[in-house]
Order: C-alpha cells, then sequence, then structure tokens
C-alpha cells in the first residue's frame, strides 16, 4: 500500500504545470466555498441575534388570545411573582416584563396613533436591547419617542405631549409627560409610533397593577430554547399563560435559516464540480500518456485492482492535498475578517446601511464565521468527487490489454 501511494504522488507532478493547475482550481473552490459559507453563517447568526436580542427575546410569555386580539385586558397577573419564578429557573439568564397600549399623542392640536411601550429601562439597554442605550427614565412622567414619529409630531428634547388612551379597566388614561429624548432602536414599529416609557409609570397609566401583556425570557442556551419553554410552561405561575420559543413566534426567520442552509448546499455542489472537473481531466490524460507504461506492468503480472488502486490513489491525493490547500486559505481568509466583518453596503456602493426584516433593522455589515462542519463536509466532498472522479480512468486503465497497450 506504501508504494502504492510513493508511485501515484511521483506520477502525480510528472507533469508539473497540470497538475498545478488542477490543485489551484481545487483549492480555489474550497476557500471561496469556506468564505461564502462563514459569511451565509455570519448573516444567519446576526439575524437570529438580532432579532431574538432586542425584539424576541429567546422565548415569550403571553395571555391566552393576547397575541391575536392585542387587547389591553388580557394581561399577565401578579407580574412579580411571575417573573421571580421565571428568573430562579434554571437555564433563564433574564426575564422581563413588557406593556402595549394603542393611545393617542398630541403636542398641539392634531393627534397622532402611538403604541404606548411600558418597560424596564435596565433591562432593555445595552447593544442587544429594545433601547441599545440606557435612557434617563426613571423619573416621573418622562418618556422616548421614537426619532420618525418625532420627526412628524414636530417635537424635540424637552416638549410636554399629552397621552390619551383607554385603561385595561375600561377607564381614561391620560396624563402629560415630558419627552426625555429621542430614540432609534432596531425595531421599526417603535421608531415609527413609539412612546417609550417606565414599566411602572405605564401601569399606573392604564390601570394595570401588576401587570403587563409580554415576558421576554433570554436562554443561557439559545440552542435549547425549545426544551426550555416546554419545561417553563409547566411552571404553576404559568398556567394558563402562552409560552412560545423564538422559532415559533417567528417562523420567517426559520425559513430564513433553512433557505442559508440550502445555499451552502448548492455552494458545497460547486466543489464537486470544480474538483471533479480539475481531477477528471488530469486523471484522464495523465493514463492516456502512461498507456505504455501501464500495459508493461500488466504485461510483468501486475494485477487490474494494483492499476486502479494506483490511478484512484493518485486521485485522492491530487484531491486531499486541494482541499487542504484551500482550506488553509479559505479559513485564513474567515480568520481576516471575522473582527472587522464585512461592510456589503460600501462594497455595493449605494446600497442602505440596514435592511428591514420582520419589523426589525438588520445591519449591513456581516461578520464571517467558520464552522467546523463547513470545514468537514468541504474536504469530505472533494474526497468523494476523488473516488468519483477517478472511476472511469481506472476502469479504462484496468482494462487495458498488454499487447496493445505496449505497441500504443
Amino acid at each position: 500500500m506504501g508504494s502504492t501511494l510513493r508511485i501515484a504522488w511521483r506520477n502525480l507532478w510528472r507533469n508539473r504545470r497540470r497538475t498545478v493547475l488542477a490543485l489551484a482550481a481545487i483549492a480555489l473552490s474550497q476557500a471561496l466555498v469556506l468564505f461564502y459559507g462563514g459569511i451565509l453563517r455570519g448573516y444567519s447568526g446576526w439575524t437570529v441575534e438580532a432579532i431574538t436580542g432586542p425584539m424576541l427575546g429567546h422565548i415569550q410569555v403571553h395571555a391566552a388570545g393576547w397575541r391575536r386580539q392585542r387587547s389591553m385586558d388580557a394581561a399577565l397577573a401578579h407580574l412579580g411573582r411571575t417573573l421571580a419564578a421565571l428568573r430562579r429557573a434554571p437555564g433563564v439568564a433574564d426575564a422581563h416584563a413588557r406593556l402595549y397600549a394603542p393611545a393617542l399623542a398630541a403636542a398641539g392640536e392634531k393627534g397622532y396613533g402611538v403604541v404606548v411601550l411600558g418597560v424596564e429601562p435596565a433591562a432593555e439597554s445595552g447593544p442587544a436591547g429594545l433601547l441599545r442605550v440606557t435612557p434617563a427614565l426613571p423619573a416621573e412622567r418622562r418618556v422616548l419617542v421614537g426619532r420618525p414619529l418625532a420627526t412628524r409630531m414636530g417635537l424635540a428634547a424637552g416638549d410636554t405631549i399629552a397621552i390619551v388612551g383607554s385603561g385595561a379597566d375600561g377607564s381614561l388614561a391620560n396624563d402629560l409627560f415630558v419627552v426625555a429624548g429621542l430614540i432609534d432602536t432596531p425595531v421599526d414599529l417603535v421608531n415609527q409610533m413609539g412612546v417609550v416609557m417606565e414599566l411602572g409609570e405605564a401601569q399606573g397609566l392604564f390601570a394595570m397593577p401588576d401587570g403587563a401583556h409580554e415576558i421576554v425570557v433570554h436562554a443561557r442556551q439559545p440552542d435549547e430554547a425549545r426544551a426550555l419553554a416546554e419545561r417553563l410552561a409547566r411552571l404553576p405561575e404559568l398556567a394558563g399563560a402562552e409560552v412560545l420559543d423564538w422559532k415559533r413566534l417567528e417562523p420567517a426567520l426559520v425559513a430564513l435559516v433553512r433557505l442559508i442552509d440550502q445555499v451552502w448546499l448548492f455552494m458545497l455542489a460547486l466543489v464537486f464540480i470544480a474538483a471533479a472537473s480539475g481531477i477528471a481531466n488530469t486523471m484522464l490524460m495523465a493514463t492516456y500518456e502512461r498507456i505504455h507504461e501501464l500495459g508493461m506492468l500488466l504485461a510483468l503480472g501486475a494485477a487490474p485492482r494494483r492499476i486502479v488502486a494506483m490511478v484512484v490513489a493518485e486521485s485522492l491525493a491530487l484531491g486531499l492535498t486541494g482541499a487542504l490547500a484551500g482550506s488553509v486559505l479559505g479559513a485564513s481568509i474567515v480568520a481576516a475578517t471575522r473582527s472587522t466583518g464585512i461592510d456589503l453596503a460600501a462594497i455595493s456602493r449605494g446600497a442602505p446601511r440596514e435592511l428591514s426584516f420582520a419589523g426589525l433593522s438588520v445591519s449591513m455589515r456581516i461578520y464571517p464565521s467558520l464552522a467546523l462542519d463547513h470545514l468537514v463536509q468541504g474536504v469530505l466532498a472533494v474526497l468523494v468527487t476523488s473516488i468519483v472522479a477517478s472511476a472511469w480512468p481506472a476502469w479504462r486503465a484496468a482494462r487495458l490489454e498488454p499487447q496493445q497497450a505496449l505497441r500504443a
């Protein structure tokens, strides 16, 4: 076996130019596939993280029927006790509540339809939070307004607005608030219609003491969100509530991730094609050039299977060498761009800095990420292709008649 491998490796370099070209084609294909796969993986991970961070969380809890009707009185009661139970549950990193209330807001004679969001400012702050930055909301009668909404209403920080709505008990909810600041959030709804206030303030305004419409839960292990949601649903404090993980809340995002996986498989198929073309061409040419030599080996008693093994070994050596070189190159490119990212908007010249998906603004800067399974799949794809591509040349070599081959 060792002699077969040595002979196969030596045979590859009889025609250096042809071998180098074949290796370059295989290596470049593998490198590009790994790099493109890294971009796809980075985009998929960034999209999931962006949506599960500020918008959905990994799990959401609602009163039964609230997601369909958005009724003010379909609220989660005993909020303090429920949040305490969730935060104690194994696997939960954080849990915080939100209150949503349709209302009218006016700074003069003209009123605008808005959505009042009662939030816990500290929990909604940070790069992955709904508010991104820590707002100055602790003072009473202070709100934050989405910048596009503020532009339509002609508002600036320090202005006073009137908010009028309906309480959960049917009472009139109205009061005056000072605009503490204008905000740009990752969520379009908040930007276009949002008036954000501290949760306790919103509970008092809309007659919802110790109540909220939504609890957002972040898991310690995001990949186990579904199993965690099933465990949380069995808590006594959540009896009758709707507990859903992000995949059930946003099936369109799941479909996008699956589409990205399918694109990766398509790219993997390109590796097959490039490797098959390079290897098949190289091995066919090498076989025809050595017909006289192969005929001599057969005449001296070499078994056809030894000829087949030699041709297959050459193909595997060619494919494996190209795949490993391409893996090193592709991994190096991904590593070089992982920290700085790739600004797709700058590359496309004139494209928007952010894209809107499912009501969320997603950055056009992608941070590639290399997956070990992508690397292994690429190498295995080349090896399988090497065997398949060598089948025809090996079959032709094994069927050579020694007398005819010697006269060639």
